[in-house]
């Protein structure tokens, strides 16, 4: 098989210009790479859009189901954990406490078990057109975020409506950034599994099944000061991003104040590492994704 300078002679040496020609399938570089996914986010955004409001076209309840879902889930767990097995014993708020961790967990847990897949679910437009492909894990965390924001919303007016009720508070609006970084822990989160899914199919099913331990780990549906006491393991689980974000969450409505700020700037630094590390990590493969996909 010839190069691309060895086709780019041989069409010199016949009169041709091939000052125009550039080669696809190889990995850009760094620089180059960004600004062609800037190019293109008009479409990665139409993409993400589209899908989110088609995801449950077919089902009877439509996009209701964005809302029913997870307050099933949720309704389940606190019957599990808050009447049989008396889990909210120390917990003020114990159905808030569910709800929120519920709803924010099964965000993350998407990003995990869906990204793993996203490559070769999108194999068809891989192989027919020459774009960046971390547009495509892009337009998936896009795609989640959209139908989030539906959640976390239903998330806030569920907390109000459920006993013992959990107020609105001047700190309610901090929910923003709080959901602004829990997507781009996603992303980046989204970034690494893409790859390792594209190569290892099989991390599908291990990725299920991280995300249940990644569930009992993060204080989703108990929490963690009263089950772990040993102080170091404790400290290990508490620097969990994800356990984090769920924290911050449930601090700003349910306790109604500011989160610390150490938790703000663990969050932060595991974002920097979780994006920047997974696009670097999904960039160095790039050259291996528009191969043949068996």
């Amino acid at each position: 098989m010839k190069t691309f300078s060895q086709l780019t002679r041989a069409l010199a040496d016949r009169g041709q210009e091939p000052d125009d020609l550039s080669p696809i399938g190889v990995r850009p570089r760094f620089g180059e790479y960004l600004r062609q996914l800037w190019e293109r986010r008009h479409f990665i955004w139409y993409d993400s859009r589209q899908r989110a409001a088609n995801q449950e076209s077919r089902s009877l309840l439509g996009n209701g189901w964005l809302i029913l879902r997870p307050m099933l889930d949720a309704a389940f767990y606190w019957l599990i954990f808050g009447v049989l097995i008396g889990a909210d014993r120390g917990v003020e708020n114990f159905p808030a406490f569910v709800v929120i961790g519920i709803l924010m967990f099964r965000s993350t847990a998407g990003s995990l078990t869906s990204g793993t897949g996203s490559m070769r679910a999108g194999r068809s437009m891989i192989r027919a057109f020459s774009f960046p492909r971390a547009a495509i894990p892009i337009s998936n965390v896009l795609q989640s975020g959209l139908t989030a924001a539906i959640t976390t919303a239903s998330m806030c007016v569920a907390i109000i409506l459920i006993p013992p009720h959990a107020l609105p508070q001047a700190t309610w609006p901090l929910i923003i950034p709080i959901f602004l970084l829990h997507m781009a822990m996603n992303l980046g989160i989204t970034f690494i599994t893409a790859r390792v899914g594209f190569h290892l199919p099989d991390m599908a099913n291990i990725m299920s099944v991280f995300s249940r331990i990644l569930m009992y780990t993060s204080g989703v549906i108990f929490p963690i000061e009263r089950f772990i006491k040993d102080p170091t393991v404790r400290e290990i689980i508490t620097l969990n991003p994800l356990y984090r974000v769920i924290d911050m969450a449930r601090t700003v409505l349910i306790a109604g104040e500011v989160p610390e700020l150490e938790s703000w700037l663990i969050l932060l630094a595991w974002i920097a590492v979780l994006v920047v590390g997974g696009f670097l990590f999904f960039w160095r493969g790039e050259e291996s994704y528009g191969r043949e996909l068996r």
